[in-house]
C-alpha cells in the first residue's frame, strides 16, 4: 500500500509528475514512457503513482488538460477573436496555432500523434473525458458553425490538414517553409470564407 502523503508533499509530487510527464510524454510518446521514468524525479515507486492518479493515461491526460487552458488563450483569445473579420480571424487562429505547434512541444505530439490521445480515452471514464470538453477546438466550431458557410467538421478538417503542414517542414526546407505557410494559410481563408 502507498505511504499517506502530507498535502504539501501531494503538491510537490503533483507537479513534479505533471513536469516529468508533459516532458516524457512530449518526447516519447505515451508507450514508450516507462512508470519509473515518470516517478524517479519525483522520488516516489512506481505504484505510489496510483495514489495521485488512476493511471498513466490519467496523467497524460491532466498534463494536457493542465496546457489547455494556456493554449486556448493564445489560440482562440488571441487569435481566433482579434480578427477583424472572418478571414481575418481564421488567418489569425491558424498563425497562432503554428506558433503554438512550434513550441509547445506537448501539442505538437497530440496533432502528430492521434492515437495516444485514442488510447488515453480508451483508458479513462465518459465523466473523466467531459473534462476535456469546450477547449480550442470546440471553440474553433462553434466559429466556424455561426460565420463560415458549409459543413463545420468538413471546414474543420480542412483547418486540420493545413495545421499538419508544420508536422513537415523540413520536407520544404528552411528558406521556403514561412513563404509556403503564408500563401497556404492566404489560399485555404480566402477559399473557405468566399464559399
Amino acid at each position: 500500500m502507498p505511504p499517506a502523503f502530507s498535502d504539501e508533499e501531494r503538491s510537490r509530487i503533483t507537479e513534479q509528475l505533471l513536469n516529468a510527464a508533459t516532458l516524457l510524454f512530449s518526447t516519447q510518446g505515451l508507450r514508450k514512457t516507462s512508470l519509473e521514468e515518470l516517478t524517479a524525479p519525483a522520488g516516489i515507486a512506481k505504484s505510489s503513482l496510483y495514489a495521485f492518479f488512476a493511471s498513466k493515461e490519467d496523467l497524460y491526460f491532466e498534463a494536457m488538460l493542465r496546457q489547455s487552458e494556456q493554449v486556448r488563450r493564445r489560440v482562440i483569445d488571441e487569435g481566433l477573436n482579434l480578427g477583424t473579420d472572418t478571414r481575418d480571424a481564421l488567418r489569425r487562429f491558424l498563425r497562432a496555432t503554428i506558433a503554438e505547434l512550434d513550441t509547445n512541444l506537448l501539442y505538437r505530439r497530440l496533432m502528430s500523434h492521434p492515437q495516444e490521445m485514442a488510447a488515453v480515452a480508451a483508458k479513462l471514464t465518459p465523466e473523466r473525458m467531459a473534462a476535456a470538453q469546450g477547449g480550442p477546438m470546440a471553440d474553433l466550431l462553434t466559429f466556424l458553425d455561426t460565420r463560415v458557410e458549409g459543413d463545420p467538421e468538413v471546414l474543420l478538417g480542412v483547418l486540420r490538414a493545413v495545421l499538419l503542414t508544420p508536422l513537415h517542414a523540413d520536407h520544404l526546407g528552411a528558406e521556403l517553409y514561412p513563404a509556403v505557410m503564408d500563401r497556404l494559410i492566404d489560399a485555404v481563408t480566402d477559399g473557405i470564407t468566399s464559399c
